[in-house]
């Protein structure tokens, strides 16, 4: 769990301070293509002579504003239409349920690329696609505790009281299903960022020049036998930061869960 802690904060610091450290992650240096790690450039230079370093920090801000933006905007949708489809019930919890199955209906991340395909490459893009695919794990987990939650003794007794409906959903509904909502969101805070590199690497997220750990693995492969750092440097930050948000979710999880208490 320390160390997991330890890797985010080293993610979210890298993102917070890299416009701050004067990296130069697109200045060109012909004379050190595919140089490797050295005293002056720890994790070496790429295939135009820029430091894989500065690119990386850069890449680091990239993927945590991709990886916040989306679970954010995700989030905010999906618990919205969730919880009031399963509190409300009748025609619009069907209606809710069938746009669930319809999303569902095709695999999430080739959903992804034909959206992002269809806006076209760019940052924004890149978070709508994701958005509009990833709304519907949050809907169908806050429909399903909404529908339990309403059936609760306190939540009908309010009703009997003559609590309206927006005040019962605000105070006994929303705060009750919090708990998996929150793993839900570190789960996909994982995988956001493996969204975004995933789509990066194909061309359809963050454009050259401008860096992001997706497209450093593209234009490492190419050169993968001869300056293997171009791969390793993106690869290894990748797996370290969906390591360490999956040990967090987990951890979260085993907390949250009132039955292992």
């Amino acid at each position: 769990m320390r160390v997991a802690t330890l890797v985010l904060i080293g993610w979210i610091l890298a993102a917070m301070l890299a416009p701050l450290a004067g990296l130069r992650p697109n200045q060109v240096e012909l004379e050190r293509i595919l140089a490797p790690p050295r005293a002056g450039a720890v994790l070496g230079s790429d295939d135009l002579g820029r430091p894989v370093l500065d690119r990386l920090l850069v890449g680091a801000r990239v993927s945590l504003l991709v990886a916040f933006g989306v679970v954010s905007f995700s989030a905010a949708i999906g618990i919205s239409i969730g919880v009031l489809a399963g509190f409300v019930g009748g025609w619009l919890d069907l209606l809710v349920v069938r746009l669930i199955d319809l999303v569902l209906a095709f695999p999430g991340m080739l959903l992804a690329i034909a959206l992002a395909g269809i806006l076209g490459p760019g940052l924004d893009n890149l978070i709508i696609a994701l958005v509009a695919v990833g709304w519907v794990g949050y809907a169908r987990l806050a429909r399903a505790r909404a529908l339990s939650l309403a059936r609760l003794d306190h939540v009908e007794a309010a009703r009997a009281l003559g609590c309206g409906s927006w005040w019962i959903l605000r105070r006994h509904i929303v705060p009750l299903a919090w708990a998996p909502l929150i793993v839900e969101a570190t789960f996909g805070l994982a995988a956001a960022v493996i969204a975004e590199a995933g789509l990066s690497f194909l061309g359809l997220g963050v454009q050259p020049p401008d860096a992001s750990w997706g497209n450093m693995l593209r234009d490492g492969v190419s050169f993968m036998l001869v300056a293997p750092h171009l791969v390793l440097a993106p690869g290894i930050a990748i797996l370290l930061v969906v390591l360490a948000v999956n040990r967090l979710g987990d951890e979260l999880r085993d907390r949250l869960d009132v039955r292992l208490r």
